[in-house]
């Protein structure tokens, strides 16, 4: 799997695109590390668009919620956007999507950065 990244705005606004699974492993350290990157370069507002993710396990939201805390603790902010029903679901099911900023397009998520 591989993790796109693209900026706007100058990095004001960074998304990241994991495609595949996210269930632990090499994509997971993958996405993570990227996330890191972009908040020891100043990047304060996060978009994962999780449009090309097929299957999501507890590795997968664990490497989620631990960006999101990584976030958090640098007074910046996370959305996610594009979810699958499979991946919604789970999100639903663990009660995440009352952790996370969900929206259900990257333009609406940029929208509602600004």
């Amino acid at each position: 799997m591989a993790t796109k990244l693209s900026t706007i705005n100058n990095l004001e606004i960074a998304v990241l695109e994991p495609r595949g699974s996210l269930i632990g492993g090499e994509e997971t350290d993958e996405l993570k590390t990227k996330a890191h990157d972009l908040l020891e370069q100043g990047n304060r507002k996060l978009i994962l668009d999780l449009g090309g993710v097929t299957y999501i396990n507890s590795s997968g939201i664990g490497a989620l919620v631990g960006i999101h805390a990584m976030y958090s603790k640098s007074q910046g902010k996370i959305k996610l956007c594009n979810m699958g029903k499979g991946v919604q679901n789970v999100f639903v099911i663990t009660r995440l999507s009352s952790v996370f900023d969900v929206e259900e397009t990257r333009d609406v998520a940029v929208k509602n950065f600004n």
